[in-house]
């Protein structure tokens, strides 16, 4: 009766630590959509008075220039306006980097603690959770 007991507890910490880790690697997924989208609305960030250049009518010769401070205040202003339920076990997100490297592109990188459900309890306890990070780019134009 003890090894079937012992069977048991070791089983159910299996599941549960299975269980804590797919909801760990679903919030990484959920934190790559959101960079996916947040880089896209950073490269759609440059202004038509910029695209345009003046011109009444856009021609061939339109050059893509994006500004990392163009990029950055389109970041989070769609991380505002996302809703926080979209991903439950994610407290924290922020945007550690929102620049262009080329002027054509925006790169975002994002990072948040997740709470497993399970095993909510022992990471409370020793902080903020599990950190992940997820990165993004996305090329205007």
């Amino acid at each position: 009766m003890l090894l079937t007991a012992g069977f048991v507890a070791v089983g159910l910490m299996l599941v549960g630590m299975v269980a804590s880790a797919a909801s760990v690697h679903l919030d990484r997924k959920h934190l790559f959509d959101l960079a996916d989208s947040l880089a896209v609305a950073g490269a759609d960030s440059m202004s038509q008075a910029t695209y345009y250049g003046g011109a009444a009518a856009p021609d061939s010769s339109g050059v893509l220039t994006l500004t990392d401070a163009g990029v950055r205040a389109a970041v989070v202003e769609h991380l505002a306006a996302q809703p926080t339920s979209s991903a439950p076990g994610l407290r924290g997100v922020r945007v550690t980097e929102a620049v262009t490297p080329d002027g054509r592109s925006a790169r975002v990188s994002l990072v948040g603690s997740s709470h497993p459900p399970l095993v909510r309890w022992f990471t409370d306890s020793f902080g903020e959770g599990v950190t992940v990070t997820a990165t993004a780019t996305a090329r205007a134009g």
